[in-house]
């Protein structure tokens, strides 16, 4: 079981490869709630060929963003959202920490909503008796940690690909024929900003799983890893989602895929229900895990504690009741539900995105005081103005322009205001501050 939850991860006890990213974003990412997402387009009217488009290429834009957030685990040793304080205050940060809790709940509160679909449609019973089920499953792999989710993900990737792969080739031989139909603008782009949306909402969750890598890996075989399986994990799910949309009647999507399933092989539907909802249990606990450690940062902003396992499993509890609450009272209407969600979540995520890889990349790059973030000197203060004024710029543009607009707004605002601020003094501090941060070698 972990005993860690937000406090730095000591160079002793990182180990891995870059490549061992892939299968948590692949399997993490390939499920039925991002097979929902790619309802979105068909269902308002895009067409099967235009929402195929809209789909990669927000996906494509979300993916190459949202993965600038990978490198920052190996080389800072700390979840992500608690990273915040450097750019925010410590503070500051908690604007931060509200809306990725937002993200975590939400998130897992749809998924939960999809499994009560899955597990009617594969035994019968009522859609609340599964959501809750697949929720204790998923609550019980958050609480043993990092190494069983992560043990998970690369045979759940395996299957995955496997049924997946099958599952592709019955759409295609039921797909109707026919020509692509009008482009019509308005579905494209809610598609295409859903996908990217979607994409975008991974960021709180990055470095909570590459901080166990060594810092000396490269970033870019950090970034490409992660691209590659978000990407691949990400588009096919929501591609499968469009086309399952397209060959099928109104219905749940579960009992689409089902059909199309057994339409392949007899008795294959249920098999591949039956293994999508190990990835919604996959995914359930990854949401679970990344909304425990946010919570406890709050507490520990507002009052220092000691992180531990106690701690964090106290944490995973709380968020796993609130998340199961919000699920069973909002299950109706999910489709357009999970788009309003979207629509609304990318408002906020945007600005902490761009002013946190603008921070790592540009401004202090890579370079920070671990100590000073975990609130044990005041070196990155109680508030930044800086990243807070850029938040605020970017979100008002996200929400009366274009979410896109608000991410270069918030990103170039924070880089001006960063001009006048001396990094280079900061730089010379961190030495003197992380003189301790390393556990001391025991002596025989």
């Amino acid at each position: 079981m972990e005993t860690r939850s937000i406090e730095y991860v000591p160079l002793a006890e990182r180990r891995g490869h870059g490549r061992g990213l892939w299968p948590i974003w692949f399997a993490g990412s390939a499920n039925l709630t991002t097979m929902a997402v790619g309802l979105i387009g068909v269902g308002t009217g895009a067409g099967l060929f235009w929402a195929t488009l809209a789909i990669l290429a927000g996906s494509a834009l979300g993916t190459l963003i949202v993965a600038g957030h990978c490198p920052q685990g190996p080389r800072l040793g700390l979840p992500q959202l608690i990273q915040a304080r450097s750019q925010f205050g410590r503070f500051g940060a908690l604007l931060i920490y509200a809306v990725a809790l937002i993200s975590y709940v939400g998130y897992n509160a749809f998924g939960q909503i999809l499994a009560g679909q899955t597990l009617r449609t594969l035994t019968g019973v009522p859609e609340s008796g599964g959501a809750l089920a697949v929720s204790l499953a998923a609550l019980a792999i958050a609480m043993a940690g990092f190494p069983l989710f992560k043990a998970m993900q690369r045979w759940l990737a395996l299957a995955l690909i496997v049924g997946l792969g099958l599952y592709s080739v019955g759409l295609i031989v039921q797909l109707p024929g026919g020509p692509a139909g009008p482009f019509r603008l308005a579905p494209f782009l809610l598609q295409a900003g859903a996908a990217a949306t979607y994409q975008l909402s991974w960021a709180p969750y990055m470095s909570d799983y590459s901080r166990y890598l060594p810092p000396g890996l490269s970033l870019r075989s950090t970034y490409w890893w992660t691209v590659s399986g978000t990407f691949l994990g990400g588009s096919w799910g929501m591609l499968l989602g469009a086309a399952t949309a397209a060959t099928a009647s109104a219905g749940a999507l579960s009992d689409a895929m089902e059909g199309v399933g057994n339409h392949l092989l007899p008795g294959f539907g249920p098999a591949l229900l039956g293994l999508l909802l190990l990835g919604l249990v996959s995914t359930g606990a990854l949401n679970f895990y990344g909304g425990s450690l946010t919570l406890l940062s709050i507490v520990e902003t507002i009052r220092p504690l000691r992180p531990g396992l106690v701690k964090r499993l106290a944490a995973v509890a709380v968020v796993g009741v609130v998340t199961i609450y919000i699920a069973l009272a909002a299950s109706d209407d999910f489709i357009r539900r999970f788009a309003l969600f979207l629509a609304s979540l990318l408002d906020l995520v945007v600005p902490w995105i761009a002013v946190s890889l603008v921070d790592f990349y540009l401004v202090r790059r890579g370079r920070y005081a671990i100590t000073a973030i975990l609130g044990l000197s005041d070196l990155y203060g109680n508030w930044n103005w800086r990243g807070l004024s850029a938040y605020g710029l970017g979100f008002a543009a996200a929400a009366t322009i274009h979410p896109l607009a608000g991410m270069a707004l918030a990103g170039i605002a924070y880089r001006l205001l960063c001009l006048g601020h001396d990094v280079a003094g900061e730089w010379r501090r961190i030495g003197e501050i992380d003189s301790g941060l390393e556990p001391a070698p025991e002596v025989c």
